[in-house]
């Protein structure tokens, strides 16, 4: 019979998958001799079975679960639901990755009417027996009746409301008697049933709740945004009870054996004293520094550092550690590997680096390729800082810069980024619910919560800007207003969020550029040692060139030429050779237009100097370049001194019923090849001057799109080639140049053999090769691609992550067959999936020789590049 639960004794940290992060991390401190309450873990693959069965508990699996339960009652010598002396559990979910606060838990699980005096008699402490009780309810009643924890949350602030209390503690055994009695009313109003009074049936609730929970509306959203699959399931962890609100000498927190913001080698972390766990990660009370720990109970502090000494040497890695302290006792919940910023990640990479914890390969597989973006963007003006409007300082939660409109609610933010909005998320304090609004809004403000609450975790994790904790601010949800002194914000009012800083300011501040770490720099340097792949860039000008050579570009791989033509001192020479009627025409156009074109090229030459400069001949079709209000039209038809009927009447006829599979590429090309002329022309000139003056060996690789056919590329490179050669002739000089081809045309890659006896190289076109693959449009797909990802058609956005056993069994043909020809055949990608990671994992696997990626993104591909050659080669 297949084995479902796993007692701590039997786990270990290998079997992740099974166990889940929680289950296994357990098993392991067990195995090292740390103070682990004990406990199983029922299998990820009994999460997957219950589901399969329409979310029922099978009875070997019931019976299993209770066998498991009289061991854990051996183990402690207590009795499950004794009513003297009562064993209780809490139940937790533990995915196989790491979903902080996305799924369910319940505490003190076992009390009930009956054991909770027993309980109170037996601890000598009933305020205590009560609170866990109470506790019990609400959770209980949140996770398996889903019925909202807010409403429990009410009626204990009108409690605490009507005595005058400032904290939940400063209630005592009446009111906690009062308040359990409400709890229970409530349930049987909202639900028509008594709160469970058995615990075997209490139990077996749970787990199924918690089980549930892995489909819940925020662990799926959670799954999306961060790429975790939706059919690993998740374990359940039922664990024996410790109770850190027994009094001042119990307590519970969290703790990270580095700083998560920063990466500082120095525990951080937060705790509270007479409280469980929830209260933490919740928000409710503000805990305290980890360090003041110290002061209060010294030796537990000093267990504790070592114990995060122990954790981090043994997994190698910053660790997140749950933990709660029982009378004086210090026990550990569970330890992960800790979420942390983009910053923190390079800087405890390279530290631990350095610190010969882990070796350069580990370095640069822990960060993640696309976490590297947080670093690559604006900070705020440190001029604009000294003049704006600060409001108030609460806790540098996640760093960063954001601006925005506020808004309330998670679903209005959503609507209003959806509307083209920048947006804060403003709220008393997350919940998991609020993942979504988090993901997508710039940044998010809380006014409770500590370091280490939901909305602190979850920004860092995201790389989002958040400051938490913001006491001064009173935020009125319902009304979507938030005050402060005498100040009024509402809806819609702009502020601006310092994530380094903890500061919150009214109005837009502006920003600057980002700088760059020394650890950033040297993990760079330690990924171009073992990447194979070169890295270039898309750029069509100088300042987005210089930006790229700046993020470690060695090329460019695709400079537009149809960008140069919008600009509007050239506008309407592009257009004058459109509607040119005749060839001589269409050329005195192109005459105009060539010093602006030539002049483009030396600008990009002389940034790049001696490295490649790849350069697109004009793709896209012409009437993209017409005008189509009335005014433009009419100022149009004036400079060219035709009617505007006769502009109209060309408009229309360029007009295509499907213009990107029309008349555009190496189409244009063919039908005008004075176009082309001009531009192969300008190129040259440019190349040839820019090597005269400046002695630079430049190079100027020739690109002609949307090849279809082996006629095409030949005629089209005949041309090239000879013109080439009659300017170089003239300068009696000598250039660095070849004629290659963009395959993006399904046909191109079917005969890449064919087509590569014209081209000294390729570079897949995978914008458009996915385009034309799968029969979608990309201006249009948006409306449906959602649908297609909801149902699980597709796992990812084929225009965003490269379609590897489609699209990409056309790009590892056109290799195979393309150098088969020439074996020497220089290979590239250059559509926007050229900077990301899992695609360019792809491109070294079938053995491309770059890629080529916008610029802001070249960090991004020179990492994920390194640890596709680590992982692979």
């Amino acid at each position: 019979m297949q084995k479902f639960i796993y007692n701590f004794q039997e786990g270990k940290t290998e079997m992740k998958a099974l166990l889940g992060g929680k289950g296994a991390n357990l098993a392991e401190m067990n195995k090292i001799g740390l103070p682990v309450p004990p406990g199983f873990t029922i299998t990820t693959e009994a999460c997957i079975r219950y589901l399969e069965m329409g979310e029922k508990l099978d009875e070997n699996l019931q019976k299993s679960i209770f066998e498991y339960l009289e061991e854990l009652e051996k183990e402690n010598n207590k009795k499950f639901g004794d009513l003297k002396d009562p064993l209780l559990l809490s139940v937790r979910s533990g995915a196989v990755t790491s979903m902080p606060g996305m799924m369910d838990t319940i505490l003190n699980l076992g009390l009930n009417d009956k054991s909770v005096k027993g309980l109170a008699k037996k601890a000598s402490n009933p305020r205590f027996a009560y609170d866990s009780y109470r506790r019990l309810i609400q959770m209980f009643a949140n996770v398996v009746l889903d019925i909202p924890g807010y409403e429990f949350d009410n009626l204990l602030e009108k409690k605490k409301e009507k005595n005058d209390y400032n904290n939940d503690t400063e209630l005592n055994v009446d009111d906690l008697k009062e308040i359990i009695e409400e709890y229970k009313s409530l349930i049987k109003e909202r639900e028509q049933i008594e709160f469970p009074q058995k615990p075997g049936e209490q139990l077996l609730m749970a787990v199924k709740a918690v089980f549930s929970s892995w489909n819940n509306p925020r662990a799926r959203s959670y799954r999306n945004i961060n790429d975790i699959p939706h059919d690993l399931g998740t374990a359940v962890t039922v664990q024996t009870m410790v109770f850190g609100n027994i009094g001042e000498n119990s307590g519970t927190g969290v703790a990270f054996t580095r700083n998560p913001a920063t990466g500082e080698n120095k525990v951080f972390g937060e705790f509270l004293l007479n409280a469980q766990g929830e209260d933490v990660v919740a928000g409710i009370r503000t805990p305290k520094d980890i360090n003041e720990l110290e002061k209060f109970l010294p030796e537990v502090y000093t267990e504790l550092m070592e114990i995060t000494r122990i954790l981090e040497k043994h997994y190698e890695d910053m660790q997140d550690i749950e933990f709660t302290i029982q009378e004086g006792n210090l026990y550990l919940l569970q330890t992960r590997t800790g979420k942390r910023t983009a910053d923190a990640a390079v800087k405890i990479a390279v530290d631990m680096k350095d610190e010969g914890l882990i070796d350069k390969k580990t370095a640069i597989l822990r960060v993640d390729p696309e976490d590297i973006n947080q670093l690559l963007h604006p900070n705020f003006k440190e001029d604009e800082l000294k003049k704006a409007d600060l409001l108030a300082i609460g806790l540098a939660a996640s760093p960063g810069a954001a601006t925005g409109k506020i808004y309330f609610r998670s679903e209005d933010a959503v609507q209003a980024v959806t509307d083209g909005e920048d947006v804060i998320l403003v709220r008393k304090e997350t919940s998991p619910e609020d993942i979504e609004g988090m993901a997508k809004t710039n940044g998010v403000l809380t006014s409770r919560g500590g370091m280490t609450s939901h909305a602190a975790v979850v920004a860092r994790g995201m790389g989002k800007c958040c400051v938490a904790g913001v006491g001064d601010i009173k935020v009125d949800e319902a009304a979507k207003k938030f005050y402060i002194d005498d100040r009024v914000f509402k809806e819609g009012d702009y502020i601006s969020l310092n994530g380094s800083l903890g500061e919150v300011y009214a109005g837009i501040v502006e920003t600057t550029d980002a700088h760059l770490s020394d650890n950033f720099k040297k993990l760079m340097q330690w990924s171009d040692q073992y990447r194979k792949l070169k890295i270039y860039t898309n750029a069509d000008n100088q300042k987005d060139a210089v930006i790229a050579l700046n993020f470690g570009a060695e090329g460019i791989g695709l400079c537009r030429t149809e960008h140069m033509f919008f600009d509007s001192s050239r506008i309407n020479s592009v257009r004058e050779m459109i509607v040119a009627n005749t060839s001589k025409k269409r050329k005195k156009a192109l005459d105009k237009l060539f010093p602006y074109q030539k002049d483009d090229f030396k600008e990009l030459f002389k940034v790049m100097e001696a490295k490649d400069l790849t350069i697109r001949l004009l793709d896209p079709p012409l009437h993209e370049f017409l005008p189509q209000e009335e005014s433009e039209i009419k100022s149009l038809a004036d400079e060219l001194s035709i009617s505007i009927q006769e502009l109209k009447t060309i408009t229309e006829e360029l007009a295509e019923v499907n213009p990107m599979l029309g008349h555009r590429g190496c189409r244009l090309g063919i039908s005008y090849p004075e176009i082309y002329k001009m531009q192969v022309k300008a190129i040259i000139s440019a190349a040839l001057e820019v090597k005269a003056e400046k002695g630079y060996d430049v190079k100027a690789d020739i690109m002609i799109p949307l090849i279809g056919t082996e006629k095409e590329l030949a005629i089209l490179r005949e041309q090239t080639l000879e013109l080439a050669e009659e300017l170089i002739a003239k300068s009696d000089a000598e250039l660095n140049y070849s004629i290659g081809t963009m395959i993006e045309i399904p046909r191109a890659a079917l005969l890449a053999d064919e087509i590569a006896k014209h081209a000294d190289f390729f570079s897949f076109g995978t914008n458009d090769l996915t385009q034309m693959t799968y029969g979608f449009s990309r201006d249009d797909s948006g409306r449906f691609i959602n649908h297609y990802l909801e149902q699980e058609i597709f796992k990812k956005d084929p225009f965003t992550v490269l379609d590897q056993s489609g699209v990409g069994k056309l790009l590892k043909m056109g290799v195979e067959l393309g150098r088969k020809t020439k074996e020497d055949l220089k290979i590239g990608i250059c559509g926007e999936h050229g900077g990301e990671p899992a695609s360019i994992d792809f491109c070294h696997k079938i053995a491309l020789d770059y890629v080529s990626c916008s610029p802001y993104r070249v960090p991004i591909a020179r990492l994920a590049a390194a640890q596709s050659a680590i992982k692979n080669d």
